[in-house]
């Protein structure tokens, strides 16, 4: 299939590339956004900007359907954040990591995640952020696993999971780190189904994903049903101060329980 259009990324040389799945008439509404950031779609400003206007041109330029994601690349879908570029980019989050989860949350059009190989941590959050996944069954996981490297997790990167897990699959993501291959995944909620292309299309065919946009209310719906979630992406501020609050709290606890432990000693370990 010959590309409806191409969006490069510049810094690493990549690009992502829109297609139909076919040439047939019944495909033509169907928009595969494959996606290739050398060497594992990290989610940069650059890439970040790339995919935002790929999802505009979509919007913009061609009739109402469903936006498929995937990689072109085997092993990964996304390996989430490049930490260092974070680090060295002023305001990273609210520019653009929280603008690309509120546009996949918010978007017109059903999206379906195609998981072709491991999402993790901000790569995860992407997905969650579709309407739709399908995994691989033989290849990949998904993992949250900022607990590993002592990273915290900000509202908007926790909330989409505790909107969409079950309780206990959440607790396993998040305070676990737990990795799911595909079927696992399937088992937990996490996804839809198990699969490549094929099953993906299957599931936009049987729950008629085409025509859901028609009448121009798919994003306002989304917006309503995630409305907790949308409110974070949208107060990041707000977030912010509710942490430090948080922190404050903490601080009192830890020296008011430091101070216990210290008269605990003083009186030579007594009862209490």
């Amino acid at each position: 299939m010959a590309p409806l259009f191409t969006v490069p990324i510049s810094s690493t040389g990549g690009s992502i590339v829109c297609t139909n799945p076919s040439a047939a008439p019944e495909h033509a509404t169907i928009y595969v956004l494959t996606f290739s950031s050398p060497p594992d779609n990290r989610l940069t400003p650059i890439f970040i900007d790339a995919m935002l206007l790929a999802l505009d041109i979509i919007e913009h330029r061609y009739p109402k359907g469903v936006v498929v994601t995937t990689s072109g690349i085997v092993k990964f879908y996304s390996n989430g954040l490049d930490l260092d570029i974070v680090a060295q980019t002023e305001g990273f989050l609210e520019n653009w990591l929280w603008r690309l989860f509120r546009r996949f949350l918010t978007y017109p059009m059903p999206t379906v995640c195609l998981l072709n190989g491991h999402a993790f941590a901000g790569g995860f959050m992407l997905a969650m952020y579709h309407d739709y996944r399908i995994m691989n069954p033989d290849r990949g996981f998904v993992c949250v696993n900022e607990l590993e490297f002592g990273v915290p997790l900000q509202t908007p990167m926790m909330s989409i999971f505790r909107e969409k897990l079950t309780p206990t699959t959440f607790r396993n993501v998040v305070l676990e780190a737990h990795r799911f291959g595909g079927r696992a995944a399937l088992q937990a909620g996490i996804v839809d189904a198990v699969g490549g292309a094929q099953e993906a299309l299957a599931l936009i065919q049987e729950r008629k994903l085409q025509t859901k946009a028609a009448t121009g209310i798919y994003g306002t719906m989304k917006e309503e049903m995630y409305s907790r979630v949308l409110s974070g992406l949208d107060d990041h501020e707000g977030n912010l101060k509710w942490r430090e609050n948080v922190e404050t709290t903490n601080e009192s606890v830890k020296k008011r329980g430091l101070q216990a432990v210290q008269e605990f000693e003083k009186n030579g370990k007594a009862k209490l």
